[in-house]
């Protein structure tokens, strides 16, 4: 069950990418609008997932995971039936809300269900490689549904799942057991929630407004009040959503880094890979859908390699190859021409940068969940995917910013083809430098223990515990 509430989950923040060339020809959709059908989606779950993780510990995994699933399934039916682009994008924003519930308590379900460290680190590494696994996905099932369907089955497709997690959730979980009454802290959850939404607004407007716009400062000044009201909320309230001991680990705060980096890369690179084959290449959705195959088996192949390798050699190492092999192949992809053949210049790239962060996932989820008390482990998972989302949504504005300006920069003197792809270009220079700074990131993690099979990160601050 927490896995398919993940798949949906990570499915849904990429199953659309492939059907945005025909959502906008059906809706109409401007430019900043294709990009706002994902980062919407992405701003609300990422924002939103550290209040509902800390639901879940305050009144129970169940409540909070029902609610989701519903909200999550309502709002995929109303997507479907959008009749314009407000209706669309309102919708992937509930959306990203339900997601929200489903994320750190599908997580939570796990950590609390299974107290033995080798059954935990199993379940953890099947919930880790269903994330990657699921985020590739949802670009085939994209292409296919919309090619043989339309684009609006990429959002009906999640209503039979989603009724099925209602069902298992109401038949399966325990109920809560948590009676006392106790106060959430809303204010912190919608100031980080606005002040992302801002931010990510405010970087996407800079591209066609320029820096110095009102369009663009305003909302980066509203950012920056909102973040900090968070800040303030969170030092001063009595319940707050990330608990000032809970970022005492440097395990935990540099597995934030690195998720933060991981979301950047997952969700920009399907983006730009997507429009790169449909609007350059002039691919049709379904075979878009079927270019992006190879990749998902590449991610089963690093999940599996990497639950061998990592009680070996430790997350640390594990983490600095992941990211110096994820920076090799975004860098190659980064050579792309404006005709180009598959396997040179897609496939064997894809495989290659596929790779190095599918043996990244389930390292850096077993660092940032490490050693956190069981009270806040609800906290500590929402943390962690609020990187990896907020990560996609900020990394691709500012992605999709740089690409758009070389482009314009280009276009007087380029056809509108190569100056698209140089955009395209930077865009995956930029994202391979980043995963280069995840490697070198990696290196900070403490060292790590190895016993028999089984391999836990020493935090200077927090040692893990043994059931």
């Amino acid at each position: 069950m927490s896995c398919l509430a993940l798949f949906m989950v990570v499915l849904d923040a990429t199953i659309v990418t492939v059907a945005l060339p025909d959502m906008r020809a059906g809706l109409g959709l401007s430019t900043d609008q294709q990009q706002w059908v994902v980062s919407g989606y992405l701003i609300t779950l990422g924002g939103f997932l550290l209040l509902a993780a800390r639901a879940g510990d305050l009144f129970g995994h169940k409540r909070v995971f029902l609610f989701g699933a519903v909200l999550f399934t309502v709002a995929s039916l109303i997507g479907g039936l959008a009749s314009g682009p407000v209706v669309l994008i309102a919708a992937r924003i509930v959306q990203g809300a339900g997601a929200s519930a489903l994320t750190p308590t599908s997580l939570s379900l796990i950590t609390a269900s299974h107290t033995d460290e080798r059954e935990r680190e199993h379940a953890l590494a099947l919930w880790s490689m269903m994330g990657g696994i699921a985020g590739l996905a949802g670009v085939v099932l994209g292409g296919v549904l919309t090619a043989e369907l339309s684009w609006r089955w990429v959002l009906f497709v999640n209503i039979p799942p989603g009724i099925a997690l209602i069902a298992a959730g109401l038949l399966f979980l325990l109920p809560p057991t948590r009676t006392e009454r106790i106060r959430l802290d809303l204010p912190g959850g919608l100031c980080v929630t606005l002040g992302i939404g801002a931010l990510t607004y405010g970087l996407s407007e800079a591209s066609s407004e320029g820096w110095g716009s009102p369009d663009t400062l305003v909302p980066l000044i509203a950012a920056a009040v909102l973040i900090a009201g968070f800040l303030v909320a969170e030092a001063r309230g009595s319940n707050p959503l990330i608990p000032l001991d809970l970022l005492r680990p440097r395990t935990l705060r540099i597995a934030n880094v690195l998720m933060f980096c991981l979301g950047v890369t997952l969700t920009a690179l399907l983006f730009f890979l997507s429009l790169y084959c449909q609007q350059v290449l002039g691919y049709s959705a379904l075979r878009t859908g079927m270019a992006m195959l190879p990749v998902t088996v590449i991610f089963i192949v690093g999940g599996l390699t990497s639950r061998q390798l990592v009680p070996v050699v430790g997350p640390r190492r594990m983490l600095v190859t992941g990211g110096l092999i994820s920076a090799t192949g975004i860098a190659w992809l980064a050579t792309i021409p404006t005709h180009s053949a598959y396997v040179p210049h897609i496939l064997l790239p894809n495989l290659v940068g596929g790779f190095g962060v599918s043996i990244m996932l389930l390292a850096v989820t077993i660092s940032g969940t490490s050693g956190v008390a069981p009270r806040n482990a609800g906290a500590a998972s929402g943390l962690l995917n609020t990187s990896r989302q907020i990560g996609g949504a900020v990394g691709l504005a500012v992605l999709v910013n740089i690409a758009s300006s070389v482009t314009s920069h280009g276009s007087d003197g380029e056809g509108r083809l190569d100056a698209l792809v140089q955009g395209y270009r930077v865009a995956f220079l930029v994202n391979g430098g980043l995963m280069l700074v995840a490697a070198l990131a990696a290196l900070a993690l403490p060292a790590v223990a190895v016993k028999g099979k089984a391999a836990e990160p020493l935090d200077d601050q927090t040692a893990p515990t043994r059931p």
